[in-house]
C-alpha cells in the first residue's frame, strides 16, 4: 500500500503545486479509512498536520472567494519553514548519541537507566537546546535507519579456550559409538511449565475474533503445579523420550528418565549394546559438578550392566546440545499457542510432535518425588568406578559397572 502510494506521488509531484498536494493527499487518506493520514505521510513525506488541513478544506467545501484568495497564496517552490535537521546539523548527531548505548559513554547519565521512548528522547534532545516534539523523533529515528526492536538471545557466556576442541573430542566420541553401533544419547531438562488454563506463547489457527481464553495472572496452580519434562534424544536413530516430572528436576530424576527409555526404548533397538554414550549440558540436573549425578549413573551403570561415558558441553555452549534444536524445538513447535490445561494434555502434545524428518516422541508421566539437597560423602564418590578421560576429564569420564 505504501509502495503503490509512493509511486502515484512520484508520477504526480511534478505537475501539482502545494495546495493541490495536500488536497490530493488528502483525498488519498480519507479513501484508505481509519490510519490512511498516517500511510499517506509515510508514503509522500508529507506532514500529518498538511494532510489534515487538506481534509479541513475539502470537507468544508470553501467558497469561490477563498479559493481565490487561496491560489493567490501559494508559495514558491522552496517556500515554507525548514526542517529541523537543516536549522540545526547537530539535531541528528546528538539523537545518535543519546539512542546509541555504545557511544553514550557516561556511566552515570540518567538516560542510561530509563525508558528510551520517543518522549524522554525529545525531552533530553530539549534540555540539549532542541525544541522538538516526540513525533518529529519518532519521524528522524525512521529516516536514520532505527526501528523498535526486541531482544534476541546470542551471546554466550565467555568462551572456554578448550571449547571448540571439547566440541571436536565430543563429534569424535560420538563418531566412535555410532562406527560400533552402541546407542548415542543427547540428554537434557526442557524449560519448566505451568500447568493449567496459562497464556501460552504462539499463535493457532481459531475462528476471527475468538481466541483461547485463558488466565489473566500466570499463578501457580496448587493442585496442578508444574511440569518438568526431562528428554532422552537417540542420536542414530531420531527418536526420543520425554518423562514429564511433577516434582523437582535432580540428578535421580534424569538417571531414572535415561533408564525408562532404556527399558521402554533403547533395549529393543540395541540388543548387543554393551555401553551407552550420553552427551549432556555442563550444568543442572546433569551438570560436570554434581556428586549425586555420578553417584546415580554408577547405580545405572550397575543396575543395566553398561559402561556409560558421559561428554559434557563446556560452560556456556548447552543450546549446540542436539536435544535442543532436534527435538525440544519440535515440541515447543507443536504445543504453541494452546494452554497446557493439564499433564495428560502435556503427554499427548509432546507424544504427538512429529517431523518430515521422521522425528518420533513417546512420553510418560513421572509421578515420583524427588529429594532435593542430598549430600554425597567423599566416602561414596570414591566408590564410584570411574574413569576420567585424559582431555579434561571433569567434562569427559567413563563410569564402569561394579559386579
Amino acid at each position: 500500500m505504501v509502495a503503490t502510494i509512493a509511486a502515484k506521488y512520484e508520477l504526480l509531484v511534478p505537475q501539482m503545486h502545494e495546495r493541490l498536494r495536500r488536497r490530493w493527499a488528502a483525498c488519498e487518506a480519507l479513501s484508505l479509512g481509519r490510519g490512511g493520514v498516517s500511510t499517506v505521510a509515510e508514503a509522500t513525506g508529507l506532514s500529518r498536520t498538511t494532510i489534515h488541513k487538506g481534509i479541513a478544506e475539502i470537507r468544508h467545501d470553501l467558497p469561490d472567494l477563498v479559493e481565490d484568495c487561496l491560489r493567490s497564496r501559494i508559495r514558491a517552490e522552496g517556500g515554507g519553514r525548514r526542517r529541523l535537521v537543516e536549522k540545526r546539523p547537530s539535531l541528528q548527531s546528538d539523537l545518535k548519541t543519546l539512542v546509541d548505548a555504545t557511544t553514550r559513554g557516561d556511566p552515570m547519565c540518567a538516560l542510561l537507566w530509563t525508558c528510551k521512548s520517543t518522549r524522554t528522547l525529545a525531552e533530553e534532545l530539549t534540555k540539549l537546546g532542541h525544541t522538538i516534539s516526540h513525533m518529529t523523533v519518532a519521524r528522524l529515528l525512521d529516516e536514520m535507519g532505527y526501528s523498535l526492536q526486541a531482544n534476541r538471545k546470542t551471546k554466550e557466556g565467555g568462551d572456554h579456550p578448550d571449547r571448540d576442541a571439547q566440541f571436536r573430542h565430543i563429534n569424535k566420541r560420538v563418531r566412535a559409538f555410532q562406527r560400533q553401533r552402541q546407542p548415542v544419547i543427547s540428554v537434557d531438562t526442557k524449560k519448566k511449565e505451568l500447568v493449567g488454563n496459562f497464556k501460552n506463547p504462539g499463535r493457532e489457527w481459531r475462528p476471527k475474533g475468538s481466541p483461547e481464553k485463558v488466565n489473566g495472572h500466570d499463578f501457580r496452580d496448587r493442585d496442578l503445579g508444574i511440569a518438568i519434562p526431562y528428554g532422552v534424544y537417540d542420536q542414530n536413530r531420531n527418536e526420543g523420550w520425554v518423562s514429564v516430572g511433577i516434582d523437582h528436576d535432580t540428578a535421580e530424576f534424569a538417571v531414572a528418565t535415561i533408564e525408562r527409555w532404556w527399558r521402554k526404548m533403547g533395549r529393543r533397538v540395541y540388543p548387543k549394546a554393551q555401553k551407552l554414550l550420553i552427551t549432556a549440558d555442563g550444568g543442572g540436573s546433569n551438570g560436570t559438578r554434581s556428586r549425586l549425578w555420578k553417584v546415580c549413573v554408577q547405580d545405572l551403570a550397575d543396575r543395566l550392566h553398561l559402561e556409560v561415558s558421559v561428554c559434557h558441553f563446556p560452560p556456556g555452549t548447552s543450546k549446540w546440545n542436539k536435544i535442543e534444536h532436534r527435538m525440544f524445538c519440535h515440541i515447543t513447535e507443536n504445543w504453541r499457542g494452546r494452554p497446557l490445561i493439564s499433564r495428560s494434555v502435556i503427554v499427548n502434545l509432546i507424544g504427538n510432535t512429529t517431523t518430515d524428518t521422521g522425528l518420533r516422541i513417546r512420553a510418560e508421566l513421572d509421578g515420583g518425588q524427588y529429594t532435593t539437597g542430598i549430600e554425597v560423602t567423599d566416602e561414596q564418590l570414591a566408590e564410584i568406578n570411574i574413569v576420567k578421560d585424559r582431555f579434561h576429564g571433569e567434562w569427559n569420564y567413563t563410569i564402569r559397572p561394579r559386579n
